[in-house]
């Protein structure tokens, strides 16, 4: 039998909340979604898309009752919304997220939980650069990876009603630890979205400092509308997500420089025969890649 909720609460009616919930009343995997939000035209653009049931403006009223809540807000948000409303979660009711930064903060939220109540780390990998409910699909996770991210603590049958959903959703489900997801999600992730932004901004500024009549969307190609897609991310999601996991973020920039580094070298010396080698060992590379197009993690 199909994993099934009495009542599932989704703190951040958004893209990946709004999916989720989308997928939810689908599939009848739940008698009834609430969305919590800040925003009311959010919520309401959510209840017409059939994204949830109904929202409530007080997360308490929300979460009050439901055997499934969805943390879906920036992470650094998490421990604000359990301290405000955690104490009124039932016992074996279940906390989840979908926070691209495990680590220290699956260990924060399990201290968090009242006596009873479970909580469960995990990932879909899975997004666009826009941001919103009316951007959510109930296709957007199928075929996608989402990774649980389980501890010593997590209670085995909250995990596997969680592992459930997800596979439900259509992802492709793996476990793993929460200091590991953030290794791993730090340099696939992470650094490219540093990357895209600090192009970015090396563009503008070079554009004002030098070549103020520049106009880079008239002469820029494909080239640079792929590499910086991402970098129209949420600003407010990916500040948290680099603070969050600053360790491994500024590890894997200091690796990143070296790499920018050598290429100057090779560029600066003239070395042609070192900048083939350093392209077609990038091209090998890069075609090992199993990208799925147009998603960001």
């Amino acid at each position: 039998m199909a994993v099934h909720f009495k009542q599932v609460a989704i703190i951040g009616v958004g893209l990946i909340g709004g999916s989720l919930g989308m997928i939810l009343r689908r599939k009848g995997l739940a008698d009834q979604v609430v969305g919590i939000g800040r925003r009311v035209e959010n919520l309401q653009t959510a209840v017409e898309l059939g994204a949830i049931d109904r929202y409530v403006a007080d997360p308490k009223d929300g979460v009050r009752g439901a055997d499934l809540v969805i943390l879906a807000t920036p992470v650094d948000t998490y421990d604000r919304h359990l301290k405000d409303w955690g104490s009124c979660l039932s016992p074996g009711a279940i906390v989840s997220d979908v926070g691209s930064v495990k680590g220290l903060l699956v260990e924060q939220s399990e201290a968090s939980m009242p006596a009873g109540v479970h909580f469960v780390g995990a990932h879909p990998i899975a997004g666009k650069e826009k941001t919103g409910v009316a951007a959510g699909t109930d296709q957007l996770f199928q075929g996608a990876r989402c990774i649980v991210t389980p501890t010593p603590k997590t209670d085995a049958q909250a995990l596997e009603r969680v592992r459930a959903l997800w596979q439900e959703t259509g992802s492709i489900v793996l476990t793993m630890d929460p200091h590991v997801h953030d290794q791993i999600l730090g340099a696939v992730s992470h650094l490219p979205h540093v990357a895209a932004f600090a192009l970015i901004a090396a563009l503008a500024n070079l554009r004002d400092r030098e070549i103020p009549s520049l106009d880079l969307g008239a002469h820029s190609g494909g080239g640079l509308r792929d590499t910086t897609r991402i970098a129209a991310s949420s600003p407010e999601m990916w500040r948290d997500i680099f603070l969050w996991n600053r360790e491994n973020v500024v590890h894997f920039i200091d690796a990143y420089q070296e790499s920018l580094q050598e290429f100057r070298r090779l560029v600066h010396a003239g070395d042609g025969a070192g900048i083939e080698k350093a392209i077609e060992c990038a091209k090998s590379e890069r075609e090992k890649l199993n990208v799925r197009p147009a998603v960001t993690v």
